[in-house]
C-alpha cells in the first residue's frame, strides 16, 4: 500500500476573502476548502454498525484549486475532483471500530499544471458557465477556448509539472471493478485511485491504469489510436458495474459522428459465472443513430440490454460556428431513447417521446413473461422538464422555453403547516449524543413549508421528479412507450437502490428531496438538501399501471413533501403506510447523496428485508457559517448513519476534523474490496515550489519563466 500523503494546505491557492462572494457556488459550504488530510481519527456519538468495520465511504466532488478571481464564471460542475472520506478502521488492540477521515485532490494533469503554474488566477478549462450564458458572445467563447489550447501548449514546455494530455478533472462520481476504485467525469477515461488513503494513481485506459505494474496484454484501449483518439476516451460519470457478471459498461459521448461510443469491460480477477450473460469485451463500438452531439451524462443498464438517451440538450463547440451557444436545450425537439442487447450496440432500436432532460437515472431492469422471454424494459429516472438546473449552477438565468405550449397552473392552494407527530423527532429516537449535549426536537422547530401547487395534468413546469418509463420489447415493428409518468410529485435527485438490487427489479429507491420546492433554483441561490426519501417503487408501480395517470404529464402520487410528513403515522415504532418516506433533517442542517450499505438482516430475494441497511451521508450544520456567509476555518461536517428501514433515527454522528464541501456522487467500499486491490507500483506526486526549484535544468527555469509570463499577460 503506498505511503500516507501528509496533511497539507496549497499556500499559493488559498481563497481571498472578500465580504462574501456573489457566486452562490463558491459560497457557504459549497465554498471550497484547500486543505487536505491523512487518515485521522474522528470521534462519533452513537453506535457504529458492525456492518461497516473496514469499509470506507467516499464522495466526490468539485473543489476548485485556482479560485482566486471569484468574480469570474463557475459552475457547480467545474473544478477540481476532491474525494473526501471515511474509513472504518479496525482497532484490533481495542477490538472496536475506528472511524478515519481522509481528503484528497486528485492529482489530474490539469490540477498538477495549474498548483504549478502561480501567475494562474482562475482554471485552465473554460466553465460550463460561459458555454451555457445566453449573454456570452462568441468572441469571448472563443477567447476562453483559446486560452485554454494555449495553456495546454505552454504545460509541454520544458520545466512545466506536469504536460496535459487528459483534460479530465475527474470530480463527478467513484466507482470499483475488478480491483480498482475509479474517479469518473465525462471529459476524460477514469482516474484510479488507492483505497483508503485515496491516493492517486494514474488514468485507466480499459486495460490498466498508470500507476500498475507493466502487463503485456494486447487489447484494445479507451479511445483506440489516430488523431481523435483523445476525444473517443471520453467517458460517461457513471458506468455500471453488473453485480452479477461483473462486467463494467460505459459509454463515451464525443462531438463528432457517430457521436456516442461504447465499451463492456470484462472482470479478469473477480468475474463470476452467471446464467445471463457470456464475458464479451467490447472497446469503443458505435452505437447508431444518436441524432447529434449531446450533453449526455447518464444512460440505464439491465441485466441484457443497454438504454442510451439522446435528449435535446445538446453540448456541440461546432455550434459556435453558426454564432450558436455551444450548450442548448431545445423543447420543440423529442427525447429519443435508443435500446440494444448489451453486445450488440449496433442493433439499436429508438423510442421517442416527449422533450426532457435526465441528469440521472435511478436503475433499469428486464421484464420476462412467463416463458421467460423479455417482453419490456423498465426504467426509473430523474426527470426533468426543463434544463434549467443547467444554468441555475452556474448562477446564470435559464433562458425562456419556446417551442412548447405552456398551460398556466391553477391557483395555489394553500394549507397551513401540518402538525407532525412527536414520534417523529430526535427525542424520540436512540440516545445519540455525548453525556451534556443539548439535544433538540428537529420537526417542531423547522421553517414552514413551502405552499403546494395543485396537480395540474395538462402542465410540464419546472420538475425533477422520480419516472418510470416501460419499452414495449415484443413487437420489432413498432416501438412503443406503454408506461411514461411521474411515481410521485416531489422533488428528487440523486437516487440510488441497494448494489445488488442494480439491473433487476428493486423494490426501493432512495435519494434526496428538498422542502423548499424544487432544486432549479432562483438566481443568486443554490440548491440545498434537507430531506432524503425513500420510495416503495413496486408498490407506486403496481398503482400506476391499474389506475394509469395521464402519460407523460401524469403523477401516481400528488402529495407535497409537507403532506408526506404530515402523514407520516408509527404504530409499535413502524410507519404505516411506507411507501413513501422522508427523513427531514434538522433546521440548518443539509445533506449530500445518501448510499445504502446492507445490514447483516439484508436480503436480495426478500422484499420485505430489502430495505435492512443504511444510508450515509455527509452532514453539515449552516449555522456554523459567518454573518457573511463565509464558513470559519473551525467549521465540520459529520457523517450521518440513518437507519434506512425506519427512515427516522440517527444511528451515529461521526464529526470529521474539517467540513466536506457540497460535492456530488459517492460509493460504499467493503472491506473484502479494499482488501483485494491490484498492486501499484506508483502514485502520483504533487512537489512543493521548492522541490520543483532545486530539480529544474536552466532550459526548464527558461520555459517555466515564460509559461508564467504569457499567463500573467493574459491576465491569469
Amino acid at each position: 500500500m503506498p505511503p500516507e500523503q501528509p496533511e497539507s494546505v496549497l499556500g499559493k491557492r488559498k481563497r481571498a476573502s472578500p465580504p462574501k462572494p456573489a457566486h452562490p457556488y463558491l459560497a457557504g459550504n459549497f465554498a471550497p476548502i484547500q486543505k487536505t488530510v491523512p487518515l485521522t481519527p474522528c470521534s462519533y456519538s452513537g453506535t457504529i454498525p458492525r456492518e461497516l468495520l473496514g469499509g470506507e465511504y467516499v464522495r466526490n466532488g468539485s473543489n476548485p484549486v485556482t479560485n482566486e478571481d471569484l468574480g469570474r464564471d463557475a459552475h457547480w460542475f467545474d473544478g477540481d475532483g476532491m474525494i473526501s472520506g471515511v474509513h472504518f478502521t479496525r482497532d484490533e488492540k481495542e477490538g472496536i471500530v475506528r472511524p478515519d477521515f481522509v481528503n484528497q485532490f486528485i492529482l489530474t494533469d490539469l490540477f498538477l499544471s495549474a498548483t504549478s503554474t502561480s501567475a494562474l488566477k482562475k482554471p485552465i478549462l473554460p466553465s460550463i458557465a460561459t458555454l451555457v450564458n445566453p449573454v456570452s458572445t462568441l468572441l469571448s467563447i472563443c477567447l476562453s477556448i483559446f486560452r485554454a489550447i494555449l495553456l495546454v501548449v505552454l504545460s509541454r514546455l520544458p520545466g512545466s509539472e506536469k504536460t496535459i494530455k487528459k483534460i479530465s478533472v475527474a470530480n463527478t462520481s467513484i466507482i470499483y471493478h475488478d480491483g480498482r476504485a475509479l474517479a469518473t467525469c465525462e471529459s476524460g477515461p477514469p482516474m484510479r485511485v488507492q483505497l483508503p488513503g485515496l491516493e492517486t494513481v494514474g488514468w485507466y485506459n480499459g486495460v490498466k491504469a498508470e500507476g500498475e505494474p507493466i502487463t503485456h496484454r494486447e487489447e484494445a484501449t479507451f479511445g483506440g489510436n489516430g488523431l481523435l483518439s483523445w476525444m473517443k476516451e471520453w467517458t460517461t460519470a457513471h458506468p455500471r458495474v453488473d453485480p452479477e457478471t461483473n462486467e463494467m459498461i460505459l459509454f463515451h459521448s464525443s462531438f463528432l459522428p457517430p457521436f456516442v461510443h461504447y465499451s463492456v469491460i470484462p472482470a479478469t480477477r473477480t468475474a463470476k459465472t452467471a446464467n445471463s450473460l457470456p464475458s464479451k469485451r467490447l472497446v469503443s463500438q458505435a452505437v447508431s443513430g444518436v441524432s447529434s452531439a449531446k450533453m449526455m451524462h447518464d444512460f440505464g443498464v439491465s441485466a441484457n440490454h443497454t438504454v442510451i438517451m439522446d435528449l435535446p440538450l445538446s453540448l456541440d463547440p461546432l455550434q459556435l460556428a453558426k454564432n450558436k451557444a455551444p450548450i442548448m436545450y431545445d423543447p420543440s425537439k423529442p427525447s429519443r431513447f435508443g435500446i440494444f442487447p448489451r453486445h450488440e450496440p449496433s442493433n439499436v432500436r429508438w423510442f421517442q417521446t416527449s422533450a426532457c432532460c435526465i441528469f440521472h437515472t435511478v436503475n433499469t431492469w428486464d421484464v420476462k413473461n412467463k416463458k421467460g422471454k423479455i417482453t419490456a424494459i423498465d426504467m426509473l429516472a430523474c426527470r426533468m422538464t426543463s434544463a434549467s438546473l443547467v444554468f441555475s449552477a452556474g448562477n446564470i438565468a435559464a433562458p425562456e422555453m419556446t417551442g412548447i405550449t405552456v398551460v398556466e397552473p391553477e391557483p395555489l392552494r394553500i394549507s397551513s403547516r401540518p402538525t407532525l407527530s412527536h414520534s417523529y423527532s430526535y427525542e424520540q429516537g436512540p440516545s445519540l449524543e455525548s453525556p451534556g449535549f443539548e439535544r433538540n426536537s428537529f420537526i417542531d422547530s423547522s421553517p414552514p413549508l413551502s405552499p403546494t401547487p395543485t396537480i395540474n395534468h395538462l402542465s410540464e413546469d419546472d420538475q425533477c421528479r422520480l419516472y418510470y418509463y416501460s419499452f414495449a420489447m415484443s413487437s420489432r415493428s413498432q416501438n412503443t412507450i406503454t408506461h411514461q409518468w411521474a411515481l410521485s410529485a416531489i422533488t428528487f435527485e440523486f437516487p440510488s437502490v441497494a448494489p445488488s438490487r442494480e439491473m433487476s427489479s428493486a423494490r426501493y429507491v432512495y435519494g434526496c428531496t428538498t422542502t423548499c420546492g424544487s432544486f432549479n433554483t432562483a438566481l443568486g441561490k443554490a440548491a440545498k438538501i434537507d430531506a432524503l426519501a425513500k420510495f416503495d417503487v413496486k408498490a407506486l408501480i403496481s398503482r400506476g399501471q391499474s389506475n394509469p395517470p395521464p402519460a407523460v404529464t401524469g403523477c401516481v402520487d400528488e402529495r407535497s413533501v409537507g403532506e408526506i410528513l404530515a402523514a407520516q403515522e408509527f404504530e409499535d415504532g413502524h410507519l404505516k403506510d411506507k411507501t413513501i418516506q422522508i427523513f427531514r433533517l434538522p433546521p440548518n442542517h443539509y445533506a449530500q447523496e445518501p448510499r445504502f450499505v446492507p445490514s447483516s438482516s439484508y436480503s436480495n430475494d426478500d422484499d420485505e428485508n430489502e430495505d435492512a441497511g443504511y444510508l450515509l451521508t455527509y452532514v453539515f450544520d449552516e449555522s456554523q457559517l459567518l454573518p457573511n456567509g463565509e464558513p470559519p476555518p473551525t467549521a465540520f461536517s459529520e457523517l450521518w448513519i440513518v437507519d434506512a428501514k425506519g427512515m427516522r433515527d440517527v444511528l451515529a454522528k461521526i464529526k470529521l476534523p474539517q467540513r466536506v464541501p457540497y460535492g456530488l456522487h459517492g460509493s460504499w467500499f467493503p472491506e473484502k474490496a479494499i482488501l483485494e486491490q491490484r498492486e501499484v507500483s506508483s502514485v502520483r506526486r504533487q512537489k512543493s515550489v521548492e522541490q520543483q526549484d532545486d530539480e529544474m535544468t536552466w532550459m526548464e527555469r527558461m520555459g517555466r519563466g515564460l509559461t508564467e509570463a504569457v499567463v500573467r499577460a493574459i491576465g491569469g
